[in-house]
C-alpha cells in the first residue's frame, strides 16, 4: 500500500506460483543513486494477523536505507500482494517466500522478521541456509511451541462455520472501532502508540479483496507449528528481540527457545513496555539496537 510508505520507496513487484508479490524498496530520492542495486540486501517480513502488511516495518526500514537495498514485501494474502481463494499452509509461505528472495537477492540475505513469519523464516534458514547471512528476529513463534497453543481464541467449530467465518472477520477486522481495539488491546503494550495512520494501514490492508482467507487460517491455526522442534538445526548467527508486554507468547517462551540453541542464537534483547510489535510500537529502540550490528 504505497500511500503508507516512507519518503524515498516506491513498489515493484516479482511473480511468484501463488501470484505477484509487491514490495517497497527505494525508488527515488533521497535514497535511490547509481550503486543501490550493489548494496547488501536487507529483508524485512511482517507479521501475520487481520490487516497485516509491510507497513509494520516502515518506521524502521527507512534508517538503514543508505547503507543496504531494503526489501520490504506484502506477503501473499497480505497487503497489496496477490490475494487467491485458498486455504492457506505453511507450505505456501516458505515456498513464495524462499522465490522472492531467489528474485530479489544475488547474494545472502539478512532478514529482519517478526512473530510466526519469523518462526517460518528459522524452517526456511535451516533447509536453505545458502540463501541467509544473518537474522534478526522479534518474538519468533510457531503458535504451538512446546504443544502449547497460544494463538487461537475463538473455538474452531465457529471459525468454519459457513458465512459465520466472513462475518467473523468482517465484525473484527473490516472496521476501523474493532481494528483500534485489537491493536490496542492485544499488539501494542500502550494503547495511546496506536495513532490514526497505524489504524488506517491495518484497516486498508484488511479491507483488500479476498483478504479474509489469509486471515482465518492464520485464526484457525493452520499455519501453527511447534518451533521448539526446529530451532536445534539453526546454524544462521541469529538476534532475538522480544517485548517484555507481549501477548500470546510471553518473553518466558521467548528465553526458552532462545535456550534451545545458544550457538545459532548469539544475543536476546528484552524490550521494556511494548508488546509483540516493538518495531512498529516504540521503532527507534529497535533501530537503535539493530545498529550495534548493521
Amino acid at each position: 500500500m504505497l500511500q503508507f510508505q516512507p519518503p524515498g520507496f516506491g513498489e515493484k513487484v516479482i511473480n511468484t506460483s501463488l501470484g505477484a508479490m509487491v514490495y517497497y524498496t527505494q525508488t527515488n530520492a533521497p535514497w535511490l543513486n547509481a550503486d543501490s542495486e550493489d548494496l547488501p540486501p536487507l529483508l524485512f517480513l511482517h507479521n501475520f494477523g487481520g490487516g497485516a502488511s509491510a507497513y509494520e516495518w516502515s518506521k524502521v526500514y527507512p534508517a538503514f536505507a543508505a547503507t543496504h537495498r531494503v526489501l520490504a514485501p506484502d506477503l501473499i494474502g497480505w497487503g497489496a500482494s496477490a490475494h487467491p481463494v485458498r486455504n492457506y499452509q505453511i507450505r505456501d509461505y516458505l515456498t513464495t517466500i524462499n522465490e522472492f528472495i531467489r528474485q530479489t537477492c544475488r547474494q545472502p540475505v539478512t532478514v529482519v522478521a517478526s512473530s510466526l513469519t519469523a518462526a517460518l523464516t528459522i524452517r526456511l534458514a535451516i533447509s536453505h541456509p545458502d540463501l541467509f547471512q544473518s537474522l534478526f528476529l522479534v518474538c519468533p513463534s510457531g503458535f504451538d511451541d512446546f504443544g502449547q497453543g497460544s494463538g487461537r481464541r475463538l473455538p474452531l467449530a465457529i471459525i468454519n462455520a459457513p458465512l459465520l467465518d466472513n462475518f467473523i472477520y468482517t465484525l473484527g477486522a473490516e472496521n476501523e472501532i474493532a481494528v483500534r481495539n485489537f491493536l490496542q488491546n492485544f499488539l501494542f503494550a500502550k494503547p495511546q502508540r496506536v495513532s490514526r495512520e497505524i489504524v488506517a494501514a491495518y484497516l486498508t490492508s484488511a479491507q483488500q479483496p479476498n483478504a479474509q482467507f489469509s486471515a482465518l487460517a492464520f485464526l484457525r491455526g493452520d499455519l501453527y507449528f511447534d518451533l521448539s522442534l526446529y530451532i536445534q538445526q539453526l546454524q544462521i548467527p541469529t538476534v532475538m528481540f522480544w517485548g517484555e508486554a507481549a501477548q500470546f507468547t510471553s518473553i518466558k517462551l521467548g528465553r526458552r527457545l532462545a535456550s534451545l540453541n545458544t550457538a545459532a542464537i548469539g544475543d536476546f534483547y528484552a524490550i521494556a513496555d511494548t508488546g509483540v510489535l516493538p518495531h512498529l510500537e516504540t521503532p527507534e529502540v529497535l533501530i537503535g539496537l539493530l545498529q550495534r550490528y548493521f
